[in-house]
């Protein structure tokens, strides 16, 4: 009976974090930080800040010939017991995996193509929700210029991924990742 109090007590205040972070990212912040520390029904407090390595990306090798077009891979990898919401988010307050990548050197990205979500339900929300779990591949179509130069480029890029458990959602983060075109 206590532990479904607990629940529905971090249900509510999640509830009001994803309220939040549909209004504005530094309202977001505030209230996230706020409620930073959670604390169980054994007494013991969890951060609401999850391992580094949870989330792991991983760009594979892009050959283009100068004027052409390919394809570059990132390769997610989730650990297990953990999910991030997919894109597009099941609802507009959820922060929705995002992948970034700056034109460089004669090199273009296109829109990110995301993968298929799989639907799940979890003890913090009311609804199944679209997520990724263990392995998940962005595609990235690329334009090289007529003019690029020959060689090796590096494209770098962002990915804003918001992981959660099965219990609750931690804060926003951003992972830095770079793609390895060569230009033929």
């Amino acid at each position: 009976m206590r532990r479904n109090k607990l629940a529905l007590i971090l249900y509510f205040l999640l509830l009001l974090v994803f309220a939040a972070c549909s209004q504005n990212e530094n309202a977001t912040k505030q209230t996230a930080n706020s409620s930073m520390n959670q604390t169980s029904s054994e007494g013991s407090t969890s951060t609401k800040t999850p391992p580094a390595d949870v989330v792991r990306a991983e760009a594979s090798k892009v050959e283009i010939k100068a004027g052409g077009s390919a394809e570059a891979s990132v390769k997610l990898t989730i650990a297990n017991g953990y999910h991030i919401n997919a894109n597009p988010p099941s609802f507009s307050y959820l922060k929705a995996t995002e992948l970034t990548v700056e034109p460089a050197e004669g090199i273009t990205p296109d829109k990110p193509i995301y993968p298929a979500s799989v639907s799940r339900k979890f003890a913090f929300a009311p609804d199944p929700l679209a997520v990724y779990e263990g392995e998940a591949t962005i595609k990235l179509p690329l334009k090289a210029a007529s003019n690029a130069q020959q060689g090796a480029h590096t494209l770098k890029g962002n990915l804003r991924i918001q992981a959660c458990n099965e219990e609750l959602c931690f804060q926003p983060r951003t992972i830095e990742t770079t793609i390895p075109v060569t230009i033929k």
